[in-house]
């Protein structure tokens, strides 16, 4: 019978799985295009740039999500019950405390954000605190400690990485089948290669935001057996 940790372990099978599927799409692209091009210049181009755009995003994510939001930074004397909350789950996760902000939205949500454990930040709504028990707020927070514990942010970026560099690479693919002139040489101007492109334009970014929605969907159902296992309560 599935435990947990079995179920734990399976959805980190799947999201390496996920991944590799990713990787496969990419060389497969990148096949076509250097095949069209004659040249890898238009991939490493598509590569660098998707890279570099990515990492400058999630280098500075938590500060671009936090001024989107308008949260706010607490200390202990702003709200003790929920910094003692948070340090206390930090605690048994063997994490470091992460900046708590509070976010003036009467709607119950919350989130985790951050390059890495040492630069996590949690911040919750107003909405959230009036509106949940203390069992169902330490099950929330748990659930965000999990993501950064495990890393989904890091991994977050990483898909975006992936699913931009898909859908630039198709971009390209598609605008050289326009551009093109008629080319006879080694049947690159044949039908059966422009169909196969076709093909690819239109189902390979489709596929690729599938992936990514299923990636996240593993590390949601990663993130709540996580928060089981710290909060020892699974009801919360």
């Amino acid at each position: 019978m599935p435990t947990l940790y079995t179920l734990a372990e399976k959805n980190i099978r799947k999201t390496w799985l996920y991944l590799a599927f990713f990787f496969g799409l990419i060389i497969l692209i990148g096949y076509f295009l250097s095949y069209f091009y004659e040249s890898y210049v238009f991939f490493w181009t598509a590569l660098i740039f998707s890279t570099f755009s990515s990492i400058g995003s999630f280098w500075f994510s938590d500060k671009i999500v936090l001024a989107m939001t308008k949260a706010k930074k607490i200390e202990k004397k702003d709200n003790p019950e929920l910094y003692r909350l948070v340090e206390n789950l930090c605690i048994t996760a063997g994490l470091p405390l992460p900046k708590i902000y509070i976010i003036d939205d009467p709607s119950p949500n919350a989130f985790a954000t951050g390059r890495d454990t040492k630069h996590a930040v949690i911040a919750v709504t107003k909405g959230l605190l009036e509106k949940l028990e203390r069992t169902e707020l330490e099950g929330v927070i748990s659930h965000e400690l999990a993501h950064i514990g495990n890393r989904d942010i890091l991994l977050a970026t990483l898909v975006v990485v992936l699913v931009g560099l898909v859908v630039r690479m198709t971009d390209f693919f598609f605008r050289a089948g326009f551009r093109a002139r008629k080319r006879e040489d080694r049947g690159k101007g044949s039908p059966i290669f422009m169909i196969v492109g076709l093909v690819l334009i239109i189902l390979v970014p489709i596929l690729a935001q599938l992936l990514r929605l299923a990636i996240s969907r593993k590390r949601e159902f990663l993130a709540d057996a996580t928060g089981v296992l710290l909060t020892r309560y699974p009801g919360g």
